[in-house]
């Protein structure tokens, strides 16, 4: 075969048009083979024999998309000064754009001998690996405009790729699983009907499951450990061709934009699929293991485990920041997406080891041209010791609030003394953020994520039921702050589900009620339940999936849902871009209808309290400066179990207050909702608010 030099950048293979170059770093290679499969899984090997700091390269003339491709890398193997070279093992590409086939467990891919860890194992891999592609990166982007919906007026909807679309009855059905069913109109229209301006996915990166859970029958469905940042999975794609999975994400993202709706990626740079010293050697490890990977310093054999999935990525490491960086940059350009989600992201700013706001990775990101400018969410905390950083993150970065979830939960299931925290987290956790110049919006809320129950629930178990697993129940937090409402699981008590669904109201008026950034589980406004499942991670099937024949039993919930982010949208009260002042915007009332005091915020027996949102006092300016007014709100919230009677504010803002919603029903009553009855209430009068439920008025 014809062979070029080629060049050192960009690294990963690149089709020009007329061939593709290849290049690959690696500072321990002695030597570096480029294996090109046919589609019968015949092997051919080109030795790459140019070497520009230390990136192998090559140009072949003959190549273009849709040619398979791995490594094979030669060099030092001694695990216990951290190298682990085996030309037997193939490696896929760390740039690989592509991956076709699956990855099959069997010995062979691991580089040591079962039972004599320290020995090498010679056998080869490659019937048992999966494949980079050569990839087309031609794409007709023409109309495509990114969204850019700023933070405070964003409402992000955390949904799975395949999990969305499994069980849709009018998704076709060679499409359910994959981008372009998430594409279809059926599922965006419901995301437009809701309001939805950002879908949050969960990993999308080329991943694997853990061979643990394969010899169990099970997958890692939620995709959190990846073998390749730049690839999207292909396991969700309905394309033919071997790299049809990039086109068929671009096209899922620009029909997206068109209905003005971001796509953010969660994104997990933390670690990778290889695991610990124990793992198999599918690509970083056999390339330049102690440039990937963080080694304890005493002992390199050891890796150092910060995600508590065996191993974490070696930010230490200009090369592995290089890939992290390159990785980011090249979804948003190539492939248009609008922001990620961090998993584990305190991982990214050990240095050392301890959790560091100025590391390497922050400042680099910080003067990025392309990535400062997207959306950058960080789940605020890691495995380590110290790794709890909720409200530590950089400026430019916002966060998922853990301590919102946390206190929301609490303050609705009847937890005492929480007032003065619930305070903090519906009005922007300003305790968290303002003092790093940081506003509202660096608070992502939410009462439920993928990580833990749903919304259904949440209200429906005390306790996990997690067999399904295969792990005796004993994955899977057991802090679940839920409430059952009475009976464990399903019932037929007409009372204890009319709670529940009042208490499903309840959360759902809170967190759009909220100052920061809603996100909303994928299903929660259609009642989705996982059987009491918390850790669902290993479940590609019912369990997980969104059941959309369910949706016509919740019907009136998917309205209720609607009509809160529209609710939303239009009053900017409840989307400030800066913090209460206290002076004139904000007021905290008793029941009865006075301040509260430093005495009515300690008193640990308290559960209902009401806020006044003074839309005329509004500080921050509007997009061409001007003034900003709206509605003025009162919010009366009833954590008790019993009727609490709530004297309304007898002075202005209000000639007269008018019931917007009463979770004790699911309708909401607005201006565009026409309805004729809506209870009106004069200043100073007083209205009783039922056991765990909360009324907002507006003044009119």
């Amino acid at each position: 075969m014809q062979t070029w030099p080629g060049t050192a950048y960009p690294l990963g293979a690149t089709w020009d048009g007329s061939g593709t170059n290849f290049a690959l770093f690696s500072e321990v290679a002695e030597r570096v083979d480029l294996c090109l499969f046919d589609a019968d899984g015949s092997e051919q090997r080109v030795e790459l024999t140019e070497v520009d700091g230390f990136v192998w390269h090559c140009y072949l003339p003959a190549v273009g998309p849709g040619q398979r491709y791995a490594y094979r890398v030669t060099g030092p193997y001694e695990p216990r000064k951290g190298q682990r070279c085996n030309a037997a093992k193939l490696l896929l590409d760390p740039y690989g754009k592509a991956v076709d086939g699956d990855l099959r467990w069997d010995p062979a891919l691991f580089d040591y001998q079962f039972g004599s860890p320290d020995k090498i194992n010679d056998t080869d891999s490659a019937p048992f690996m999966p494949r980079n592609v050569v990839v087309n990166p031609y794409f007709d982007w023409t109309g495509d405009r990114a969204p850019r919906t700023p933070y405070h007026q964003s409402v992000i909807y955390e949904a799975h790729v395949r999990g969305i679309t499994m069980r849709h009855p009018h998704v076709p059905e060679e499409l359910r699983g994959t981008y372009s069913g998430l594409a279809t109109p059926p599922v965006i229209e419901h995301l437009t009907k809701l309001g939805i301006t950002a879908i949050e996915l969960m990993p999308v990166h080329q991943s694997v499951p853990e061979q643990q859970l394969a010899a169990r029958g099970l997958t890692n469905y939620w995709g959190y450990n990846t073998i390749g940042f730049m690839a999207p999975h292909n396991g969700y794609s309905s394309a033919a061709e071997p790299h049809g999975q990039v086109a068929e994400f671009k096209s899922m993202v620009k029909a997206l934009h068109e209905a003005g709706i971001e796509v953010i990626l969660d994104v997990v740079y933390n670690h990778t699929a290889e695991s610990g010293g124990l793992g198999p050697t599918l690509s970083f490890r056999g390339i330049d293991n102690a440039a990937y990977y963080r080694l304890d310093d005493a002992d390199p054999s050891i890796y150092l485990d910060y995600t508590g999935c065996g191993n974490s990525l070696n930010v230490r490491h200009p090369h592995s920041l290089q890939l992290i960086m390159d990785s980011l940059r090249y979804w948003v350009l190539d492939m248009h997406v609008d922001g990620f989600r961090f998993d584990l992201a305190a991982a990214l700013a050990r240095e050392l080891h301890e959790v560091d706001r100025l590391s390497s990775f922050f400042e680099l990101v910080q003067q990025d041209p392309v990535v400062s400018q997207v959306k950058l969410i960080a789940e605020p905390w890691d495995v380590g010791a110290g790794g709890y950083q909720v409200g530590k993150f950089p400026p430019l970065w916002t966060e998922w609030n853990g301590k919102y979830r946390d206190t929301v939960r609490d303050f609705w299931r009847g937890q005492p003394a929480k007032l003065p925290d619930f305070a903090s987290r519906i009005t922007g956790s300003s305790d968290l953020y303002e003092t790093s110049a940081r506003r509202p919006v660096a608070s992502v809320n939410f009462v439920t994520c993928h990580d833990g129950f749903t919304m259904a629930d949440l209200v429906s178990y005390n306790d996990k039921h997690n067999l399904a697993n295969g792990d005796n129940n004993s994955d899977g937090t057991s802090d679940n702050r839920s409430w059952n409402c009475g009976v464990e699981g399903p019932t037929d008590d007409p009372a204890i589900n009319e709670l529940r669904s009042r208490q499903v109201r309840n959360f759902l008026v809170t967190l759009f009620c909220s100052q920061g950034v809603p996100m909303l589980l994928a299903g929660d406004e259609l009642g989705r339940t996982q059987r009491g499942n918390n850790n669902a991670y290993c479940q590609d099937n019912e369990i997980s999936w969104v059941d959309w024949e369910a949706a016509s039993d919740h019907q009136d919930l998917v309205e209720f849902t609607s009509a809160l982010i529209a609710l939303r949208r239009d009053h900017p009260v409840f989307r400030r871009r800066r913090f209460f002042s206290g002076h004139r915007d904000i007021s905290w009332l008793t029941p009865a209808g006075t301040q509260m005091t430093v005495a009515d915020w300690r008193a640990g027996f308290a559960r209902s309290l009401a806020v006044l949102l003074n839309g005329e006092a509004i500080t921050e300016p509007g997009p061409r400066g001007e003034a900003i007014t709206d509605r003025s709100f009162l919010l009366l919230f009833n954590a008790h179990d019993q009727p609490v009677s709530f004297t309304l504010p007898a002075a202005a803002p209000a000639a007269s207050w008018q019931v917007v919603v009463d979770t004790a029903t699911a309708q909401v009553a607005t201006e565009a909702s026409g309805a004729p009855e809506a209870e009106l209430l004069s200043p100073a009068s007083k209205r009783e608010v039922g056991g765990r439920t909360v009324v907002l008025l507006q003044a009119i």
